[in-house]
Parts: structure tokens; sequence; C-alpha cells
């Protein structure tokens, strides 16, 4: 339960992030050199243990910080 819930505030606020930066997933992923099926994941909450790699990608394409995602 402790995951799922992490793992949905990861998914809500990469969501949030990413609306807000007016980006689609589709270029995010390309920002964060990832595939379209991984943000999308990640973002749904579906993938329930993003890795930190994954996490930092996403970051860095957003101009965030790892904490702001998973905050």
């Amino acid at each position: 339960m402790d995951k799922a819930g992490s793992n949905t505030k990861i998914a809500g606020n990469l969501k949030k992030l990413r609306q807000k930066k007016d980006i689609s997933q589709d270029r995010l992923s390309k920002l964060a050199d990832l595939s379209i099926n991984t943000i999308i994941n990640v973002e749904l909450g579906i993938n329930p243990n993003p890795t930190i790699e994954t996490l930092l990608k996403i970051a860095k394409a957003l101009d965030v910080g790892v904490d702001d995602l998973i905050k």
C-alpha cells in the first residue's frame, strides 16, 4: 500500500508538472530520452516502481528536481 500510495503521488505530480509546462507526453518522452510507454506508465501509475534513472531523466526534461516528482 505504501508503494502504491507513493506511486500515485509520483503519477499525479508528473501529470501536474507536465501540464503546467504545456508539454505533451510524446514531447516529454523525447526530451527525457524515454519511450512514450514509459512516460504513460509512470503518469498513469501503472509502473509501480520507476527507477531513479527514469525519475532523473523526467525531472531534468521538466526542469524540476526529483523531489518535485516524489514529494
